[in-house]
């Protein structure tokens, strides 16, 4: 498993965070134990004492104590070795009464005399007792240079039965104990957080590691992208900001793809473009130069062959000036930032006026028009003479297929213009391409076409929001389609005011 330079960031981020953390915690829980630690202690410490004060509190008079402190010492010692504490029943002479420490223990004598021994008393005693025999219980912390360490020095009196103090319990408690429980606690919690943190950062690496996976994969998908692999895909699916970016890097990838596609086509299409113009003004130039060496060369002499090589080269240079002018028209079309003038206008008065032309068109082959218009105004913005040069084109067209002594039917209702022909109608496999570019019929009835005709008047159609189609009719003609509903509509009023 490779990890990678933002898994290893990561990771240690997460490390990292996961010690400060440790470590707060760890400093907070030695401070907030040891203090618990040690309250605890010291009131077990007090419970010890008070008890044992009760126990000598509970002797009935001074034959009582007597009896007792003859076997106080043994108790006492007895007490000592079980707690480890050192305890004193001191009086308020501050003499030893009885001790756990033998060399603590006073000599108790036949006629009740006392003959005391070295003073084994902690050096807090002369600070605790004086309050212990005012009736108060002390607890003191402080250094013992005996011990050579901290303690804790606890004084709780004892009473009589008449609530008289007679004596004191002095308990004697190293703190030392106290730390060592907090050091062993503070180990077994150190130790578990070691533990918990090689865990954690075994999971943090495998989850940096997780996270960090679909990253690889869009870095991958994005080197496809720039070495024109625009079908890489990134494969994630995932319900977060990761998933939504690698979402967007496939989409960017599809549209890539798709441009990348339409690059080509346009790049064929220019290819296509510069070899139909190739193709098409390579035939009138070959005449013309063809005609021109044979003048030139003087091959033909003859008045009349001369007079017809003139008029075959006149038509070849009409061809060619159409040809141009065509050319200049769809490129000025197809540029957005040419700008056609669009003043109100009636679609009736455009048809009219294409009819009347159309008519003149037509008479050499006998041609009839049906023509039904709607007589309802159809008002909007356009322009006048491009629209009228886009219907003439497709009239022409349907002069130019049309059979002699046919009809030409022409309609316009609900927002639709209809141009039919009783012509031989258009192969299948050529309607999807009837309006593209350099696309024409190659026949006697179509010599003289350039094959811009239709691309132009498809150019005048869209610059006017004005859908154009073609099918074949079921008796074979052409029927073309102008559809007007996407028009913005003028009144009546709107157009006078204008």
């Amino acid at each position: 498993m490779k990890i990678n330079r933002i898994s290893l960031k990561l990771a240690s981020y997460f490390v990292s965070s996961l010690l400060l953390f440790a470590l707060v915690i760890g400093s907070v829980f030695f401070f907030l134990f040891k203090n618990y630690t040690i309250d605890v202690q010291r009131e077990e410490r007090m419970r010890e004492a008070q008890a044992l004060a009760a126990t000598f509190s509970e002797q009935e008079d001074q034959s009582h104590h007597q009896q007792m402190m003859n076997n106080s010492n043994a108790y006492l010692r007895f007490i000592e070795e079980v707690g480890g504490n050192h305890v004193w029943l001191v009086n308020s002479d501050e003499q030893i009464l009885a001790t756990g420490n033998r060399r603590g223990a006073m000599n108790h004598m036949n006629d009740n005399s006392m003959i005391p021994s070295p003073s084994p008393l902690p050096e807090l005693a002369s600070e605790v007792l004086p309050l212990v025999f005012k009736g108060e219980t002390i607890s003191q912390e402080g250094f013992d240079h005996t011990l050579d360490q901290q303690t804790l020095t606890i004084g709780v009196p004892i009473t009589d039965d008449q609530q008289n103090i007679w004596a004191s319990i002095l308990l004697q408690a190293p703190i030392s104990g106290f730390n060592d429980a907090v050091q062993q606690g503070f180990n077994i919690f150190f130790i578990s957080l070691l533990i918990a943190l090689l865990i954690a950062l075994l999971f943090a690496f495998f989850l940096s590691y997780s996270f960090t996976k679909p990253l690889a994969q869009m870095k991958t998908t994005a080197l496809k992208l720039i070495q024109g692999d625009y079908t890489a895909q990134t494969q994630i699916k995932q319900k977060d900001e990761i998933g939504e970016l690698a979402n967007t890097l496939d989409t960017l990838a599809n549209r890539l793809e798709f441009a990348s596609q339409e690059s080509q086509k346009l790049e064929q299409m220019r290819q296509d473009y510069v070899a139909n113009i190739s193709h098409e003004l390579r035939t009138p130039v070959t005449v013309l130069r063809g005609s021109l060496e044979a003048l030139n060369d003087g091959v033909i002499t003859d008045p009349k062959k001369i007079k017809e090589y003139h008029h075959q080269m006149f038509l070849e240079s009409l061809f060619l000036e159409r040809l141009v002018d065509d050319l200049l028209e769809l490129s000025r079309l197809q540029n957005l930032d040419f700008k056609i003038e669009k003043v109100p206008i009636s679609l009736q008065d455009i048809l009219n006026d294409t009819l009347r032309s159309g008519r003149q068109l037509a008479k050499e082959k006998q041609l009839t028009f049906k023509v039904n218009i709607d007589n309802t105004p159809l008002l909007f913005l356009g322009d006048y003479g491009r629209l009228r040069q886009m219907f003439l084109i497709v009239l022409d067209n349907a002069i130019k297929f049309s059979p002699t002594r046919s009809a030409i039917t022409v309609k316009l209702s609900a927002n639709k213009l209809t141009i039919t022909d009783q012509g031989p109608g258009i192969k299948e496999e050529d309607l999807p391409y009837i309006f593209d570019r350099f696309h024409k019929t190659y026949g006697e009835k179509n010599k003289t076409g350039t094959g811009l005709g239709l691309a132009i008047a498809r150019q005048i159609a869209q610059r006017h929001a004005i859908l154009a189609t073609v099918k074949n009719t079921p008796t074979a003609g052409a029927r073309f389609i102008f559809d007007f509903s996407k028009l913005e509509r003028l009144d009546v009023t709107t157009l006078e005011n204008f």
